[in-house]
């Protein structure tokens, strides 16, 4: 029932755009209420807690669910054809901040479909379970289930407050606060009202989607590319972390993080190899251009946006591998990016130089640090465990499109670019993701919802225990 009245802003755009038809946003706000209440009325007056499994279930169910809801005011246009497994995906990627999209002539679409796919980017970035465990409080379930199903990132047991309904609510305000400051930024640098809305909902949500066929390369404005850069590192980053900072009003505590200090570290020996190759290639004119360039896609790149203002994938020598690469470590856990996050990488690599240390002192007895606190030996458990499924879950997405008949580069990138919802591939899906078959483009839409689930809430459904009681 709350996901259907996301449906009536598109509608307002349209009316003040002059959309010629507005009838398809009718119907799927009027199937979607509709499906709601049929399944509220038999349930209204339960009040039974949920447990842990439950909270998995229902994250679950809620992105597939939503998702498929989704694809109604799209399937119903009469402004273009888009089959099944096309609306899927597009919806899929949407929610899940990926960026990929199977739709071409962006520019000339209706601007109500144009910002319900921008819209779904935004709702998606922080998650439409937190966002309804926040607002609607007086539903009387546990919330803390579905928060620890939801949240991205390997330690899900800490809040900023007591009651998870006041954390969820003041993550949002961060997560508005940024979005403003996303608008304002793009107005000011020249952007009509609607796309400065539009981009700034995907780049905080480090979405992807954009207004236009050439994304935000449409504008060739640099200010805009730098405030837009400035958006998706800052989307990147825990809200937590921005919440503290804000509470406390010193951006000191950003300093003190060690996974922020990682994360902007990648980022610029990334950043710098990259202005070096194009450099020594004379692939721009000049030093500024090329810092200008290199600068968003390494921060669009790594933080799994995917709004792109040049065709990486032609850029010369390792650089276009070496971005598919910074994706797999992604943003922060606790931000919208995507990818392992930095954090998990952080205790991999120290993990990796503690077991070198040991070869050599065999008997003694060292601990990981993070933040200057030792970290107990579950969590390095469960970040190698998770680790190790990941990659399992890569190859074996790989395998499947290399079954489907795609070479060895399009089923790589295609699969980083799902599993790490960044959108952005190289090979047959360098420029869109149209071209694939229906089998694939369903296959990428399991590992998009996968990625954004963190892998085990799924995986666990799999599980005979799970179903035990």
């Amino acid at each position: 029932m709350l996901f259907s009245l996301t449906m009536l802003p598109p509608i307002a755009i349209g009316e003040l755009m002059g959309d010629p038809d507005l009838s398809n946003f009718w119907w799927g706000f009027g199937s979607v209420l509709s499906a709601g209440v049929l399944l509220w009325i038999p349930f209204r007056n339960c009040r039974n807690e949920l447990r842990l499994r439950d909270g998995y279930l229902i994250a679950v169910l809620f992105w597939v669910g939503l998702s498929v809801a989704a694809t109604i005011p799209l399937s119903l246009s009469t402004s273009f054809e888009i089959s099944l497994a096309n609306a899927f995906f597009e919806t899929v990627s949407g929610f899940t901040t990926t960026g990929a999209t199977v739709l071409v002539g962006i520019d000339s679409l209706p601007r109500s479909i144009n910002f319900y796919r921008l819209e779904l980017h935004w709702l998606g970035g922080m998650g439409m379970i937190v966002l309804a465990v926040a607002i609607l409080p007086m539903l009387g379930i546990g919330g803390m289930q579905l928060y620890k199903a939801e949240t991205p990132g390997p330690v899900k047991d800490s809040k900023l407050t007591p009651r998870i309904t006041e954390t969820a609510r003041l993550l949002w305000y961060v997560y508005l606060l940024l979005t403003l400051i996303g608008i304002g930024l793009f107005l000011l640098g020249g952007m009509s009202w609607f796309d400065a809305v539009c981009h700034a909902f995907s780049a905080v949500s480090t979405g992807g989607f954009s207004t236009h066929d050439s994304s935000m390369g449409y504008f060739n404005n640099p200010f805009l590319e730098y405030s837009a850069t400035f958006i998706m590192i800052m989307g990147g980053v825990s809200f937590t972390l921005h919440f503290t900072v804000l509470s406390n009003k010193s951006i000191k505590y950003y300093w003190f993080d060690s996974e922020f200090k990682i994360y902007l570290l990648i980022m610029s020996v990334v950043f710098f190899i990259c202005v070096l190759v194009l450099m020594k290639n004379n692939y721009y004119s000049d030093l500024l251009t090329t810092i200008r360039y290199a600068s968003f896609q390494v921060a669009s790149i790594m933080t799994s946006t995917g709004l792109l203002t040049t065709d990486m994938s032609v850029w010369p020598t390792l650089l276009p591998v070496l971005l598919m690469f910074v994706s797999f470590v992604g943003g922060c856990a606790g931000s919208t990016g995507g990818g392992l996050k930095v954090i998990r990488f952080l205790l991999l690599m120290k993990q990796g130089l503690r077991e070198v240390s040991l070869l050599t002192h065999p008997h003694a007895h060292t601990h990981i640090k993070v933040n200057g606190e030792p970290v107990p030996e579950s969590v390095t458990r469960a970040i190698w465990g998770f680790f190790s499924m990941y990659v399992a879950v890569f190859t074996i997405f790989m395998l499947g499109m290399m079954a489907a008949g795609h070479d060895q580069v399009t089923s790589f990138s295609a699969v980083a670019a799902a599993l790490n919802n960044m959108g952005v591939g190289l090979g047959e899906v360098s420029s869109s993701f149209s071209g694939l078959d229906h089998f694939t483009k369903w296959w990428l839409s399991f590992a998009m919802l996968m990625g954004r689930l963190e892998l085990f809430t799924v995986l666990v459904l799999f599980s005979p225990s799970f179903w035990r009681r």
